[in-house]
């Protein structure tokens, strides 16, 4: 099955999470398909918090990929910023 999750990155207490595809049977900082965005938990001022290409996240669940919970709630984040960010 394919799932799409989070992988950490970053250094030792800063954390970075590379959002990816990958087979549910991969180690969660193993081989993966695509990353598909990143998510930046300490982000401060004018950097990114987080980035998702939403065209290849819908490609992939029409593929029959499911999302792991916490992607699920960034992917709901996401969109209400993106929504915000449209009424400005």
């Amino acid at each position: 099955m394919v799932i799409i999750r989070l992988a950490r990155g970053g250094a030792k207490k800063r954390p970075f999470f590379n959002m990816i595809v990958t087979d549910s049977r991969c180690r969660r900082d193993g081989r993966f398909i695509e990353r598909i965005g990143f998510y930046n938990p300490r982000a401060t001022g004018s950097e990114e918090m987080l980035r998702i290409q939403m065209d290849r996240l819908t490609h992939w669940q029409s593929q029959g990929a499911q999302l792991s919970s916490t992607v699920t709630r960034l992917v709901k984040q996401f969109g209400a910023q993106q929504k915000a960010t449209q009424e400005s």
